[in-house]
C-alpha cells in the first residue's frame, strides 16, 4: 500500500485514486487546508503561509509533516 501526504494530512493510494487514511474520501473531492497553519491555499494554488515566491519553480511549507523547500529556477548563464 502506497502511502503519502496533501497538505499535511495522511493518504493512501486505493483504486487507482488517493484518498484521506480517516474518511477514504477522494482528495480530488475535498480539499483541507494546511495541517500545520490552518489556512487553505491561495487562489493561485501557493501555500497561503509562505505565498507567491518570486522565481521559484515549487515550494512548499512542509505542512508539518516534512522540511519546507524552495526550489527557483535556474539562471541562465
Amino acid at each position: 500500500m502506497v502511502r503519502a501526504y496533501s497538505r499535511g494530512h495522511s493518504i493512501v493510494y486505493i483504486n487507482n485514486q488517493w484518498v484521506y487514511t480517516d474518511n477514504l474520501v477522494p482528495i480530488s473531492k475535498e480539499e483541507r487546508n494546511c495541517a500545520k497553519c490552518n489556512c487553505m491555499p491561495t487562489k493561485e494554488g501557493h501555500d497561503a503561509c509562505i505565498g507567491k515566491i518570486d522565481n521559484a519553480t515549487s515550494a512548499c511549507c512542509g505542512h508539518g509533516v516534512e522540511e519546507p523547500y524552495i526550489i527557483f529556477e535556474k539562471e541562465e548563464r
